[in-house]
C-alpha cells in the first residue's frame, strides 16, 4: 500500500528542492501554495468552459505553472537546474494576449465577475495570479529567487486571463460584461 503521508513535516517544516528545509509559513511556501491554488482554480475554470474551447491553452498554462513552481521551490544552489521560464515564455503569453485581443471589445470600466460560471472561474484564477505575482515579486526582491521572468510571466498571465474572461462573456448570451459602475443614461 502506498502511504500518502511522510510525517517529515510534523515539526512545522517542509523540504524544498535541495537539502534545505523551511518553515511551512515561509514566504517561499506561501508563494508555492498560491501558485498551487492558481493551478487548481485554472482546473475549475477549464471544467466550466463550454465544449473544448480553450482547454488546451489552460492545460498548457497549468503545466507551465508547475515548471515555475519547481524553480520557486529550488534552493539557490539548484535554481538554475530547474529554470524553464524565460523571455520566450513571456513572448508566448504576449502573442496569445495579442491574438485573443483582436476578437475582444475592451470594457469601458471595471468588470463585475460572475456573468457566466466559466468567466467567473477565470476571473478567480486571475485574482489568484495577481497574489502569486506579488508573492513572487517579494521573493525576487529579497533575493530568494533570481529569475525576474517568473514575475513577468505571472504579470502577463493575469492579462491573458482578463482578456479570456471578457472573451468568454462576449461568446455567451450576455455579450457584454457587467460593469462595476454602469453609465447613467
Amino acid at each position: 500500500m502506498t502511504r500518502f503521508y511522510t510525517r517529515t513535516g510534523d515539526d512545522g517544516t517542509t523540504g524544498i528542492l535541495g537539502d534545505d528545509r523551511v518553515k511551512k509559513f515561509d514566504l517561499r511556501m506561501e508563494t508555492l501554495g498560491t501558485i498551487d491554488e492558481l493551478t487548481a482554480a485554472l482546473g475549475m475554470a477549464r471544467s466550466l468552459l463550454p465544449a473544448e474551447n480553450y482547454h488546451n491553452e489552460i492545460i498548457g498554462i497549468q503545466r507551465r505553472l508547475y515548471e515555475l513552481m519547481a524553480e520557486v521551490a529550488a534552493s539557490t544552489e539548484n535554481a538554475e537546474r530547474f529554470r524553464k521560464i524565460s523571455s520566450e515564455s513571456i513572448i508566448e503569453l504576449e502573442t496569445k494576449i495579442d491574438d485573443l485581443s483582436t476578437t475582444v471589445e475592451s470594457p469601458q470600466g471595471f468588470i463585475l465577475p460572475g456573468d457566466t460560471p466559466a468567466s467567473a472561474a477565470v476571473s478567480m484564477a486571475r485574482a489568484i495570479t495577481r497574489r502569486a505575482e506579488r508573492r513572487t515579486a517579494e521573493l525576487f526582491e529579497r533575493g530568494d529567487i533570481s529569475n525576474i521572468h517568473l514575475v513577468r510571466y505571472l504579470n502577463r498571465l493575469s492579462s491573458l486571463l482578463f482578456v479570456l474572461e471578457i472573451r468568454l462573456i462576449q461568446e455567451s448570451d450576455k455579450k457584454k460584461p457587467r460593469l462595476a459602475k454602469e453609465k447613467s443614461e
